[in-house]
């Protein structure tokens, strides 16, 4: 008998309600904020509430760096190349794959550099110079072949 109520009032439990479903309003309010400026910022007159400090260029970032000219390391192996622009004060050069196969040029000295971007003598600072080049033993115009 007593299994018997357990069981009705389960099943009473588990029925549908006719009652509408209720709805929720949620709203949002808007919060401002004030800036006032200190006493300090006030008598300074570079300082204003109203404007955001502006950043000046950094001359130690990577675009302002001291530029120097770009050697000529057209036909020399690529990593000869890049130590000479190394050498010269640039110590960040890209490669390409100068076949257009965009191969990745892992070892360095099994490489050939036969185009640069800028030409020698323009001036370049990180990241500017581009070496093109080919592996050993592909078509090149460069001597020695």
């Amino acid at each position: 008998m007593v299994l018997g109520v357990a069981g009705l009032l389960a099943l009473t439990g588990c029925g549908t309600s006719d009652d509408a479903a209720s709805t929720v309003t949620v709203t949002a309010s808007a919060s401002t904020v004030t800036v006032t400026p200190s006493e300090d910022d006030a008598k300074d007159p570079d300082v204003s509430a109203t404007t955001a400090p502006t950043e000046e260029p950094d001359d130690d970032g990577p675009n302002n760096a001291a530029r120097v000219r770009m050697p000529d390391v057209v036909c020399m192996n690529l990593q000869a190349a890049q130590n000479k622009i190394q050498e010269a004060g640039v110590f960040l050069s890209r490669s390409e794959d100068a076949t257009g196969k965009g191969r990745q040029q892992i070892w360095d000295r099994n490489w050939i550099v036969v185009a640069q971007r800028p030409a020698a003598g323009a001036p370049i600072g990180e990241g500017d110079a581009v070496l093109s080049a080919v592996k050993y033993g592909e078509p090149h115009d460069c001597p020695g072949g």
